[in-house]
């Protein structure tokens, strides 16, 4: 935790001031009563500490200070004024972004001789052979005009001036969309630190809009530090924006491609991307690159820099999470013409550049271990067909973050350790980066309306729960985009979620009732929204999924008043009391079996699948949902003279992990649902976290039968998509799981569990029904395991 200061920076502490002077009324004019309370954006005198390295993979990293001072706060990139220029005056006011522009430090960027050493590199003339474009004689003038397509990409500079125009012109542009661009400061020194001593840095985000690979550069040149070459993985066709962007050092897709994909497939491409990675960390520049969440396209970037430092080619590199959180993600260019026309700021951002690591450290340690994942069909096909609990110790394999494709350019490809351990690395940047994601208040209020209060909810009770969110998630050293007065909190984020809300009131009252519309557009907007929350509270949500399961069972099996056979002697006297023993074995064996079917990014890689679900129990603990019991026993705990009457048990002793422990038998633990009546309604909060991902996998396996197999693969997500979106509307609920993302990621569990079989063909890859699953008992089998996990 970090100390707060009122030192002045920290001027986030309350809204933006263009949000509150021109904050949209809400409909139906009606005014949220005035409370005297605010909501902390820190709990007592602390701020959260986010962004640090991970303390397994990267102890020597985390070790590193680098100057790091926790007490800064953060700073408006939006608010320049004349005390941040040389000059003062009245005409220094009106023209001191362009002075304050004109004062930033720009790194040189020489491109002079890159393209012939890209093009007589080893690499570059094997992939020329390979390709059969090699030259007779190799005369290297003939490997340019190989390249010429290329050359353009290879060429990619930062100018001075135009990087200047373009930054001032992104100010100005980033005023009338956003309200403020919050940066936090604390690990700007370490930043400086490393780029003074050399160190070589990639910074790495999660993508979300296509503003984002614009933000990073921005807030990089806004403190002086060196501005990154940044891939864009937009095809952009414009021949005068695309020579614009070549200047600011943008790498941007080959005119050919029309999407990544399709450039990754050319083998040519690959070796010409390698090559120029290569070149740009040999001039020490920076990167800047996105990675997707749901496909992990932006991961074979990393893989590249993980191939070079293999090779020796590059010595180390330092790599950066950046969280960026937006109130409102500008997804479309209408959305950003309608701002900028309108001048109308819509929400704020808030970006966490986290402390760096290094890779050479994570990958040679040992200390990231990829040698027990297993495809996921090993660890469940057991039990959901078989019912045998103990085969799903392991960690699942997610080889589809990086195919074999993005191998083609190498002339050996890389073991499965190897590949696993870059597929660890892109999993481990996505969970940091996810990690270092403010809570913004739209999230957070979409939480509670789509996951507590469905049906609709006073102002006066969302008040009271927007305070309580507020302070677990500080708890859980979250940090939160907002503080201030709680009213204005409520205010700010019921107007920005206004087009997706019903806002009602009856005369008789004086509280405002607030409904989440029933319609597709606006659930799939809550639900995105909703994400950072789920991030936060997962082990929570989790453990409340596997008591569900356990409830379920219970409730199915007619036990009401009877005796369990997990516990001897405990009887169950009512369901609606939940008085109900939970054996821990059983719940953490119940709480394994759903992180395998977690999609990436949720579980740190570091951290073993049975770790994590004991970690998801004992959350259950300390939030209060659970109460832990201790199983009768004949001789007491504490009674170590009788337990030694037994023979003893002998361990060799030059074991490094031997405990005294070890030679004593586990101790018996149960679990009772705590009684008060606020504990079903938490239960049950966390459980629909989760609900629209089971939901979608449910409904996904259910309609296999509708489809002529096999499809295209891209054709078949398109179909599935279509399949989810008409299940929802008919039953006219549960549109959360109708997204392009829960269709995507369904269809990728169902291939890892072998439902689905990929067959390579000459269009691409088809997907069919395996013939295990042909049967429809198993695919009820498959069924009745997800759906235990359903809140119902």
């Amino acid at each position: 935790m970090e100390q707060e200061k009122n030192d002045g920076i920290n001027k986030d502490t309350v809204l933006p001031l263009p949000i509150q002077q021109n904050r949209p009324a809400l409909s139906c004019g009606l005014k949220i009563r005035k409370m005297m309370k605010t909501v902390p954006p820190c709990l007592g005198k602390f701020r959260p500490v986010v962004g640090q390295c991970c303390h397994q993979c990267t102890p020597d990293s985390l070790s590193k200070k680098l100057g790091q001072n926790y007490s800064l706060g953060f700073h408006n990139l939006l608010s320049v004024n004349e005390t941040q220029t040389r000059y003062r005056g009245w005409l220094v006011r009106r023209v001191c972004c362009a002075l304050f522009v004109s004062g930033c430090k720009v790194y040189g960027s020489p491109v002079s001789g890159r393209l012939e050493r890209v093009c007589q590199s080893h690499r570059m003339k094997k992939a020329l052979t390979a390709e059969h474009k090699a030259p007779e004689g190799g005369d290297g003038h003939g490997q340019l005009d190989c390249l010429s397509p290329f050359h353009p990409l290879i060429n990619t500079c930062i100018s001075s001036g135009v990087l200047r125009f373009v930054c001032w012109a992104m100010l100005k542009m980033f005023a009338s969309v956003f309200g403020s661009i919050q940066v936090n400061l604390n690990h700007l020194s370490a930043l400086h630190r490393a780029s003074q001593e050399g160190s070589l840095l990639v910074y790495v985000y999660v993508r979300q809009s296509a503003v984002d690979c614009a933000l990073i550069p921005l807030v990089l040149f806004y403190h002086s530090l060196r501005v990154p070459y940044t891939v864009c993985p937009l095809q952009i066709k414009n021949a005068s924006l695309r020579s614009i962007l070549q200047k600011v050092g943008v790498v941007l897709l080959p005119p050919s491609a029309p999407t990544e994909e399709d450039a990754e497939m050319d083998t040519l491409y690959q070796s010409v991307m390698t090559a120029l990675v290569r070149e740009l960390l040999h001039e020490g520049q920076a990167i800047s690159i996105g990675v997707s969440e749901r496909s992990g396209l932006g991961g074979q970037w990393l893989a590249r820099i993980r191939q070079l430092i293999k090779e020796g080619s590059v010595p180390d590199v330092s790599l950066v999470p950046v969280g960026i959180s937006y109130d409102c993600v500008p997804k479309t260019y209408i959305q950003w013409l309608w701002c900028l026309f309108c001048w109308r700021p819509e929400g704020s951002v808030r970006i966490h550049l986290a402390q760096p690591f290094s890779v050479k450290e994570m990958c040679e340690s040992g200390r990231c271990r990829v040698d027990e994942w297993l495809p996921l069909q090993d660890l469940l096909l057991p039990v959901i067909l078989n019912n045998r609990a103990g085969s799903a110790f392991g960690q699942r394999r997610v080889s589809w973050l990086l195919p074999s494709s993005y191998y083609a350019s190498e002339l050996e490809e890389p073991s499965r350790s190897e590949r696993n351990l870059s597929i660890a690395i892109i999993l481990h940047l996505i969970f940091s980066a996810t990690s270092c994601m403010a809570v913004m208040p739209t999230s957070l209020m979409s939480s509670l309306l789509l996951y507590k209060h469905r049906k609709g909810v006073s102002t006066s009770v969302l008040c009271r729960d927007v305070a309580w969110l507020t302070e677990e998630l500080l708890f859980r050293n979250k940090d939160v985009g907002f503080g201030g007065s709680l009213t204005e909190v409520v205010h700010y984020s019921l107007s920005l979620l206004a087009p997706h809300l019903i806002i009602a009131a009856a005369p008789s009252k004086k509280d405002p009732l607030i409904v989440p519309c029933p319609s597709l557009a606006a659930t799939l907007h809550l639900s995105y929204m909703a994400k950072t929350v789920t991030h936060a509270f997962i082990s929570e949500a989790v453990g409340a999924c596997a008591v569900s399961a356990m409830l379920c069972e219970v409730a199915h099996s007619g036990v009401s008043s009877s005796v369990r056979s997990d516990v001897e002697g405990v009887e169950v006297k009512g369901d609606t009391e939940f008085d109900v023993v939970l054996c821990q074995s059983e719940l953490t064996a119940r709480a394994l079996q759903l992180c395998h079917l977690l999609p990436p990014g949720f579980m740190p890689p570091c951290q073993s699948s049975q770790s994590f679900a004991l970690d998801a129990i004992d959350s259950l603990v300390r939030c209060g949902i659970l109460i832990q019991e201790e199983v009768p026993r004949d001789v007491p705990i504490c009674d170590f003279w009788k337990k030694q009457e037994g023979p003893l048990n002998w361990t060799t002793s030059d074991d490094p992990y031997h405990s005294d422990s070890d030679c004593e038998e586990p101790d018996l633990c149960s679990y009772k649902i705590r009684q008060p009546s606020h504990c079903p309604e938490m239960l049950f909060f966390l459980c629909r976290m989760l609900a629209g991902h089971l939901r979608a996998l449910c409904w996904t396996t259910m309609g296999l039968d509708l489809f002529e197999m096999p499809l295209a693969e891209a054709e078949f997500v398109a179909q599935i998509h279509s399949h989810l979106c008409d299940t929802a509307n008919k039953k006219k609920q549960h549109y959360e799981s109708c997204s392009e993302e829960a269709a995507h990621t369904a269809v990728r569990t169902l291939i890892d569990l072998g439902v689905l079989l990929e067959e390579w063909q000459k269009g691409g890859v088809f997907l069919a029904v395996s013939p295990l699953f042909q049967l429809s008992e198993n695919r009820q089998k498959l069924h009745r395991f997800i759906s235990q996990y359903l809140y119902n």
